[in-house]
């Protein structure tokens, strides 16, 4: 009878389940290294030394990288460098193996350079393999082997052999000579030289210490190439649309030429009207300030015009003045008055009006 799923046991469910994952965790980490879907060939070589050479540095085909370094160990007076390579690169039974300098701050890298018909079967010898020359390891042993110099003895062995060829001929003589001046040199400069050899010392250890700075350095740069060169389609396209709206402007110029060129002549014309007339226009901006001005203090006290005019209407014939002289009396008795109540003494006379004025009262 089959049991049901769910009714089944969860213990060895789930133990099977764990040691599947663990397995397909393992299986990626070391997809490299699987025999059927791993990445490439293996392959092995003797040097000599190391030579600074490390695990996961690149091997490469012409310059091309086509695989990395997986291992060194040492196997007697040699080493042994195991090294994976692509399966698209063929390697012949001549092929060479040489340890070279990537950086001046201590990278290398492995580079083949494949020969031979045959494929390569086994492991590169020794004798088809070659290894850099260091430099900085060389001025750290010349550095010390001039601090072990004694150059007072070796002034005075010179000066010893000088004295021992004195009757030899002129050319020996001269040669002795010389030698002797150069161990002179030597000798007074010897403050020099070790100063020179401790510089060359510090420098070499600074650059040591500094590797990974300048490693980084490297690999900034190489990020701002590659935006430079992200850049770079991103201006070639914008330059070609460039070029592409010049042609429509132009082609859109020769097309409107006939309706253009009357345009531009009237604009002339009416440029050239303009700068006659500039006075004119000159004085009307002049005037127009003022007025402005003007108008804005007769609206400026409410919804009218604060302004009078003189003399507009006639005056109304109740207060124009009688055809009497100033000697007659009035109905009341009252001289110069134009009612009948008497003018008060000491006050001004009220003005009268005249045909030229009809309105006195008004200023």
């Amino acid at each position: 009878m089959k049991v049901p799923f769910r009714e089944r046991n969860p213990v060895p469910i789930a133990l099977a389940s764990f040691t599947a994952l663990a397995v397909l965790m393992l299986g990626a980490y070391f997809i490299e290294d699987l025999p059927v879907i791993g990445g490439g060939t293996t392959y092995s070589a003797r040097f000599t030394e190391a030579a600074g050479l490390r695990a996961g540095e690149e091997v490469r085909v012409a310059g091309v990288r086509v695989g990395k370094v997986t291992s060194l160990e040492l196997a007697g007076d040699t080493v042994k460098v195991t090294f994976r390579v692509d399966d698209e690169v063929r390697l012949g039974d001549l092929t060479r193996a040489d340890i070279k300098i990537k950086t001046v701050l201590g990278a290398h890298y492995l580079a083949l350079t494949p020969r031979g018909t045959k494929p390569l079967r086994g492991e590169i010898p020794v004798s088809r393999t070659g290894v850099p020359y260091n430099v900085v390891p060389a001025i750290s042993d010349l550095s010390g082997q001039i601090d072990q110099i004694d150059t007072r003895q070796v002034a005075k062995s010179l000066q010893v052999l000088a004295d021992t060829f004195e009757n030899s001929p002129e050319e020996v003589k001269a040669s002795l000579q010389g030698l002797r001046r150069l161990s002179e040199t030597i000798s007074s400069r010897d403050a020099e030289l070790h100063e020179l050899a401790d510089r060359a010392r510090s420098v070499s250890d600074l650059l040591a210490k500094r590797n990974a700075d300048f490693a980084r350095l490297i690999e900034d740069s190489n990020q701002i190439l590659a935006a430079v060169q992200a850049r770079r389609a991103v201006i070639h396209q914008l330059l070609v649309r460039t070029v592409r709206l010049s042609q429509q402007v132009n082609a859109l110029i020769a097309e409107n030429q006939a309706e253009l060129r009357p345009m531009l002549d009237n604009l002339r014309r009416v440029n050239k009207v303009l700068l006659r007339n500039q006075q004119s226009l000159d004085r009307i901006l002049e005037l127009y300030g003022p007025f402005v001005r003007q108008f804005a203090d007769a609206t400026g006290s409410g919804r009218w015009f604060d302004a009078y005019i003189q003399n507009l209407l006639p005056m109304p014939l109740s207060i124009q003045p009688s055809n009497g002289t100033n000697g007659d009396s009035g109905r009341n008795g009252t001289t110069g008055g134009q009612s009948g109540q008497p003018q008060q003494p000491g006050a001004p006379a009220t003005p009268r009006p005249t045909p030229d004025n009809p309105l006195p009262f008004l200023p």
